[in-house]
């Protein structure tokens, strides 16, 4: 793409009242990468690319996915979740200690990454360093930008997903070394949860990321047997949170914590941390029986949220579909657990899933002057509905999520580059 052009059509974005606004038959101007402004009439001598009808929206956010697990996606659904691992993610996650399948494997899911509405993300890798390195590197050439990390796991682990100590942090040191030439794919630190690493794993690793300013991921408040499993191996902590708090893994820099179904009263707390983002995973909590999370209490306490596939809990790549997912989940937590929490609306969920989970990766998730133009265009005209030219432009697009998730896109652009 040319560093100075414009896209014609109609354009929606989230504002920071969690409102979505619609700007009709306009032109949005993107000048070296970023947005310059978003006018109704065309810049002279431009060249225009024109999506007449189409819907363009800022690309959706993934903060939460396991590569390796893509394979076995919308499969395996009738266990829960720490049976689940045993039986088949761990399995799966054990094959990447071979190249040549780990290859096979990641071409297939960063096509598929490629061809979904996500345009930033946050992935885990597993244990095994070379293999990690070529899903970023696989991440890197394809033009989506993110954060990949490579899993770290010495305890309560299968003997072939066991990492010595000493190399688990030998290696996350060699894999950060080994990307720092990357541009649009960064490491993250990335202990899988609290019971599959020791103490001095998690302290060392706590360093790390502050040493090199790199942000961390992991999971919090999954599954009920999980929470009690910590509280056993961790008895000096106060919660789940706090376990990683202790070891120097919350919040210092950008963390992401997935799933958070079961926070306590305490853990509110801590989650109001300005740097702490929960991945909300709204498929793979009810796939795996994990439960309900509570997004609206935590969402309207100041709280970080983002949506998350989870692939393969959950069991498909599309963020707007995890949209909807979002605010059928929160109906159910409206019904049946706290009738004072309303749920969930869909001008706030695609504000999470642009705008508020951009955030994490700076001046993204959204059309705001010197943003970065991360941009889809969506084909509307298989939607087929006699009220369809009454519709305002969000409405149209709440249509296309509940019925075209998923499809293909007419366009994709990462940072101003084309890249579909």
């Amino acid at each position: 793409m040319k560093d100075f052009y414009v896209l014609h059509g109609d354009i929606l974005y989230a504002d920071e009242e969690r409102r979505i606004r619609e700007e009709r038959d306009s032109y949005l101007v993107v000048r070296d990468g970023k947005v310059e402004e978003i006018t109704s009439r065309i810049p002279a001598s431009t060249a225009v690319l024109d999506y007449d009808g189409c819907l363009i929206i800022p690309g959706l956010i993934d903060l939460h996915l396991h590569a390796p697990q893509y394979q076995f996606a919308g499969l395996f659904m009738d266990k829960e979740l720490l049976e689940w691992l045993n039986s088949h993610t761990f399995p799966e996650e054990g094959k990447y200690a071979d190249l040549s399948y780990a290859r096979k494997a990641y071409s297939i899911f960063v096509s598929d990454l490629v061809q979904s509405e996500t345009t930033r993300f946050s992935a885990f890798a597993t244990i095994h360093e070379d293999a990690s390195l070529l899903l970023s590197s696989m991440l890197e050439e394809s033009g989506l930008s993110g954060y990949v990390g490579k899993v770290n796991m010495d305890s309560n682990s299968p003997d072939y997903l066991t990492e010595d100590t000493e190399e688990s942090i030998s290696s996350t040191i060699s894999f950060i070394e080994r990307m720092k030439d990357f541009k649009n794919v960064r490491p993250i630190i990335t202990p899988r949860f609290i019971p599959s690493c020791s103490k001095r794993l998690l302290i060392e690793l706590g360093k790390i990321s502050e040493s090199r300013h790199l942000p961390v991921q992991s999971h919090l408040d999954e599954n009920i047997s999980e929470i009690e499993w910590v509280r056993e191996l961790v008895p000096e902590s106060r919660n789940y949170a706090d376990a990683y708090r202790a070891h120097g893994l919350w919040g210092r820099e950008k963390t992401i914590m997935a799933h958070v179904v079961w926070p306590s009263d305490e853990e509110y707390e801590l989650l109001k941390n300005s740097n702490i983002y929960v991945a909300h995973s709204p498929s793979s909590n009810s796939n795996l029986s994990s439960g309900i999370a509570p997004v609206r209490k935590m969402l309207d306490s100041g709280i970080k949220i983002a949506l998350a596939t989870d692939v393969a809990g959950g069991s498909s790549l599309s963020i707007m579909r995890m949209m909807t997912h979002a605010v059928e989940v929160s109906k159910l937590y409206y019904r049946y657990v706290d009738s004072t929490m309303r749920p969930l609306t869909f001008s706030e969920v695609f504000y999470i899933a642009t705008r508020m989970a951009g955030s994490f990766f700076g001046s993204v998730g959204s059309f705001d002057e010197g943003m970065d133009a991360d941009i889809l265009v969506l084909d509307t005209s298989g939607i087929h509905t006699s009220i369809y030219e009454e519709l305002s432009l969000s409405e149209r697009l709440e249509l296309y999520a509940y019925r075209r998730a998923g499809s293909p896109l007419k366009a994709k652009f990462v940072k101003g580059r084309k890249i579909l």
